[in-house]
């Protein structure tokens, strides 16, 4: 992308998942399955599930205060929040509950949805205000629990999802523009591949008019076209933001995909020429935790050594929408 006066750097992050393991074992006792079947289908071996003490602003938070203490800062530092999430506590957001958890007093705070490709959308509005000169210092979290959600006597979808929180902090930078290069989509004709749906009931009012008091369905998914959709759509967002960025997929160091099963990151590596020992995966340990689940994989391969200052990284998400998005960035701990 064109070089800016202003420019963004990531300069922290932190992840947070709830305690509680349920095991493909756990999960053979609620419906007709068995380890094999789930993992050679997913590569899930297990998730981690919220239990009802366990809010998602918690577990959001606990995510955003490590990695605003990666960053060098305090909570009171952060202009602005954006959490992306399609499982607030309440209906109305979230983000600015976590806000006061943080005594981040001095951050504006509002949610955005776009399910599994919350977090990258995220990143990119974030980059946009930092460019505008609105703010310089931006919190970007991505938490999901779909558990709260999920249909536990549904074999193809109760064995996909579980629980989690990643954050990271943007910051503006006068030197070089650490966000590369970005691209993002929505197709609203799939938007029937995959959904957490309002259920329509009539309630007949005393005085004679109808108003509409539902509840929201379980989740439901069309398995095999979202396959189909993520291979096709994947390689095909990255290499339009590499393009942007004016690097080739030879200039990556490591690939984050969303972790939502280990045969589409594997085919959409394939499809890019990335060799496996440059693909960032952890989706046997947590299952897909929707926009959670490439902040969560960023933390831990960050944390462990594996991701190094001036790495170029190459991450994309896609779900529910139908969206998907890419970002190219030069991981950098410095402002």
């Amino acid at each position: 992308m064109k070089e800016l006066d202003i420019g963004m750097a990531i300069t922290g992050c932190g992840s947070a998942t709830p305690k509680q393991i349920m095991t493909n074992n756990d999960i053979s006792h609620l419906v007709d399955t068995s380890d094999e079947w789930i993992y050679t289908r997913t590569g899930i071996k297990e998730r981690r599930l919220a239990t009802n003490n366990l809010s998602l602003s918690d577990l959001s938070a606990e995510a955003a205060v490590k990695g605003i203490a990666m960053a060098g800062l305090s909570p009171s530092d952060i202009d602005l929040i954006i959490l992306a999430t399609s499982t607030a506590d309440d209906l109305f957001g979230s983000a600015s509950k976590i806000q006061n958890i943080l005594k981040a007093e001095n951050a504006v705070a509002f949610d955005l949805t776009a399910a599994c490709s919350g977090f990258v959308f995220g990143l990119i509005t974030a980059a946009q205000f930092i460019y505008s000169g609105v703010y310089q210092k931006v919190l970007v979290i991505g938490g999901d629990m779909l558990s709260r959600w999920v249909n536990w006597s549904d074999r193809t979808t109760c064995v996909l999802f579980g629980d989690g929180a990643g954050a990271v902090v943007c910051q503006r930078t006068t030197k070089n523009n650490h966000l590369l290069g970005f691209a993002m989509y929505s197709d609203g004709k799939q938007n029937q591949s995959l959904n957490l749906a309002y259920n329509f009931q009539a309630k007949f009012l005393k005085n004679g008019m109808v108003v509409n008091q539902g509840n929201y369905q379980f989740l439901t998914m069309k398995g095999k076209e979202i396959y189909r959709f993520a291979i096709e759509k994947v390689p095909e967002v990255i290499e339009n933001a590499l393009s942007k960025a004016e690097l080739t997929v030879d200039d990556i160091d490591w690939l984050i995909l969303h972790q939502a099963n280990q045969r589409i990151i594997n085919a959409v590596a394939k499809k890019l020429k990335i060799p496996s020992e440059k693909v960032i995966s952890n989706v046997s340990k947590y299952g897909n935790t929707s926009a959670a689940s490439i902040p969560l994989a960023l933390d831990e391969a960050v944390r462990s050594g594996k991701i190094k200052s001036g790495n170029i990284v190459a991450s994309s998400g896609f779900g529910a929408g139908l969206t998907w998005g890419a970002v190219i960035f030069r991981w950098s701990i410095e402002v």
